[in-house]
């Protein structure tokens, strides 16, 4: 638990999201220690050195904001000591890049992709897998590049082995590309491609991955001219696991899922967003839409699996956007460190946020139905007449099967080991239930 003074702590209450009486909710927020420099557009991760949980930051723009000002200086933070120090640039012999993306695997770093902006103000999108060993504190020789060049992607580790790069732009295009990286083998995968329509493809959009399900939101789709509106569908990739490339992709039409390089990153079982804006906009904070300077908000959104509910909820953080990833640093903590503020401007504030308590958003938001008996041992039944489909998650959110039944009829579950279960039900791909379900032993 870091021991540094609170800036300020806000107390909400989520008494609409339950049906029993409400809890006090708190997520907190305190000033740390400033970077050695004001950077944005910065590619961040978290990894652990002797036990204690790092903060590390690489390449980015500086507080110019210009064309040729990208850089790949980088730094890293001990949240024991609460100090910042300057450690060697990014190994690219092309020069600085933003909108790169850093994600850790068995605690070695992998930064891959990004921007170059030349002097003229042309841009480049990078092949470039960086690789960073903390406990050596060095770069290792990179990894082979990736197979379509990629920048403001999304980037998200699955089971602690895999990395997967999904959509973002390359040279010319927001792309369909689904590329999955292997760090022990060096190798690179092709996953299954998202939708090939706007509200998929995107850059600056942002994700996790829950469990064996890929979430990402936001992103400015490449439509409407050159103005770049920001998406407003949430996506939806279940990983194969005996085929990780065999990814299953649907999408949820939610307004709420709109944002532009948000930080992403998961809390007890759900997915969660930090910062962001609602407009999207190129390195210099300026709107493509010709609006001007583009605000940041001061927003956590957090979308459950478990309920199919995306909320948001705004005061509870600084205003900050241009975020290229946040460090998870324990299973309630996090840090956000550079980005932007208001007025665009370039920060070296870095901002650790805990999460006290979020567990009302576990509460059942969907109409239920009469699923019995409950608890079970073998079998249950669903008050509902003719067929449809069920879901089966387990308390990480994890989905363990998904098959057709039929009403009034008992539902064979036999092969699940005793616990606590999530059964969702569909009605022609609309969810029209879902309910905690316990299985017990025989008694």
């Amino acid at each position: 638990m870091l021991n540094f003074k609170i800036m300020r702590i806000l107390i909400f209450c989520l008494s609409f999201f339950i049906f029993s009486n409400s809890n006090a909710q708190t997520i907190t927020w305190e000033d740390l220690a400033t970077m050695p420099e004001k950077v944005t557009n910065n590619s961040v991760t978290s990894a652990t050195l002797g036990g204690v949980p790092y903060v590390y930051s690489f390449s980015g723009i500086d507080s110019t904001k210009a064309c040729g000002n990208a850089h790949l200086k980088s730094f890293r933070y001990n949240t024991a000591s609460n100090q910042w120090e300057t450690i060697a640039p990014l190994p690219d012999p092309m020069g600085g890049k933003i909108a790169a993306g850093a994600s850790t695997v068995k605690n070695k770093i992998y930064i891959i992709g990004g921007y170059h902006v030349a002097n003229n103000c042309s841009e480049a999108s990078s092949k470039k897998v960086h690789i960073y060993d903390p406990e050596m504190n060095q770069y290792l020789a990179d990894g082979a590049d990736i197979p379509k060049a990629i920048d403001d992607h999304i980037q998200a580790v699955w089971r602690d082995s895999l990395i997967f790069v999904v959509t973002g732009w390359s040279n010319s295009n927001n792309v369909t590309n689904v590329q999955i990286y292997n760090p022990s083998s060096d190798e690179w995968m092709v996953g299954t491609s998202i939708p090939s329509n706007s509200q998929w493809r995107v850059f600056g959009g942002s994700g996790t991955i829950i469990g064996d399900t890929l979430y990402y939101a936001g992103g400015a789709g490449n439509w409407n001219g050159s103005t770049f509106p920001t998406s407003t569908i949430l996506r939806k990739g279940y990983i194969n696991p005996s085929d990780p490339t065999d990814i299953e992709w649907t999408e949820l039409n939610e307004p709420l899922s709109i944002g532009y390089r948000m930080g992403a990153s998961d809390y007890n079982g759900s997915a969660i967003w930090f910062g962001g804006s609602n407009v999207t906009y190129n390195f210099d904070g300026i709107a493509y839409n010709g609006s001007g300077g583009v605000p940041p908000l001061d927003r956590v959104k957090i979308y459950n699996p478990f309920t199919g509910a995306l909320s948001e909820f705004f005061g509870f953080i600084p205003k900050i956007m241009d975020l290229r990833g946040v460090a998870k640093i324990t299973d309630n903590q996090f840090i956000i460190s550079g980005g932007m503020l208001e007025n665009q401007e370039v920060t070296n504030q870095s901002f650790l946020i805990t999460i006290d308590d979020l567990s009302s958003l576990n509460a059942i938001k969907e109409p239920a139905l009469k699923v019995f008996p409950n608890p079970f041992q073998n079998y249950l039944i669903i008050a509902k007449e003719g067929h449809f489909d069920i879901e089966i998650y387990n308390s990480m959110g994890q989905r363990l099967m998904n098959k057709t039944e039929k009403g009034f009829e008992e539902i064979d579950f036999k092969n699940l080991a005793n616990g606590i279960y999530w059964l969702a039900i569909f009605h022609k791909k609309e969810k029209i239930g879902f309910q905690k379900i316990v299985k017990i032993d025989h008694q």
